[in-house]
């Protein structure tokens, strides 16, 4: 049995990973701000290098896998918080987190990125190079100025909604770009990404309708197969990205969202490329 690290362990698909990792036999190391193995701030590069220093610790510097799993949604009011967690959390963590994934002849990793890379029409493309090339004071003030001059009707249900599927779309590049350097790639570490629609989790329910009020026929984007994830649909694919067998799949980015980004794109892949 291995030992794998979960952050966002406390509550909804990081819960369900966890648990689904721990049915099958494997220790979990889980990461939070409460309620978890190790309790860290994500958001801050003091609470990154505390999170993985004690990961570390807890696994004697050696890791079978990494689920990066936390994040925030479009409803938090602070979008330079949202580029800070949703991006530079994850990124800063697996790479603390890569030699002990090395260690054990290989191991895998896998990022919750989300669906609104490229279902939400409002990617911002200087945040995105902003991110991609490390500068998170940059990316923080940016978005926290593009935050300014949303919509008033936007700003008011979802603030943070460019930067959040700006980070996301940043992070699902940030894992194609990394996946395939001879650091992960040639030491037989694997790097994927899955892109979740609407899941039913705290984070959804709280910043698009309450629970009691869900209703996929009426929920912003199409819902194809008239219902919505639960955090376990999510936490099968993390298994399985995360099982020994999965050494050939890297750089990858499967979307779980129910249809919802081929009714809205359905020729938007494959894409050939140019000759």
């Amino acid at each position: 049995m291995g030992t794998y690290a979960v952050t966002g362990s406390a509550s909804g698909m990081g819960a369900a990973s966890a648990a689904r990792l721990r049915e099958a036999g494997h220790r979990v190391v889980g990461v939070d701000l409460r309620d978890a193995d190790v309790t860290a701030d994500l958001g801050t590069a003091g609470g990154r290098r505390h999170a993985a220093d004690e990961v570390l610790r807890l696994c004697d510097g050696a890791l079978d896998g990494v689920a990066a799993v936390a994040g925030v949604g479009p409803n938090l009011p602070d979008a330079a918080a949202v580029a800070s967690i949703n991006y530079f959390g994850p990124v800063a963590l697996l790479d603390a987190l890569r030699p002990a994934l090395e260690r054990n002849g290989g191991g895998r990793a896998v990022v919750i990125g989300s669906n609104s890379a490229t279902t939400v029409p409002m990617i911002d493309d200087h945040l995105v190079g902003l991110l991609l090339a490390g500068d998170e004071e940059a990316a923080r003030a940016h978005a926290a100025g593009a935050q300014r001059s949303l919509p008033a009707e936007l700003a008011a249900t979802s603030p943070s909604i460019s930067a959040y599927a700006t980070s996301k779309f940043a992070l699902a590049r940030w894992v194609r770009r990394t996946a395939v350097t001879p650091e992960w790639a040639r030491r037989g570490i694997t790097l994927n990404t899955i892109a979740p629609g609407a899941v039913v989790t705290p984070l959804m329910t709280g910043s698009t309708m309450s629970e009691d009020d869900l209703d996929p026929d009426a929920f912003p984007t199409p819902m194809p197969r008239g219902i919505f994830g639960r955090p376990a649909d999510i936490a099968f694919w993390v298994a399985q990205f995360l099982s020994p067998e999965a050494g050939f799949t890297t750089g990858a980015t499967l979307t779980v969202d129910g249809g919802t980004d081929a009714a809205l794109r359905p020729d938007a892949q494959p894409t050939a490329m140019p000759r």
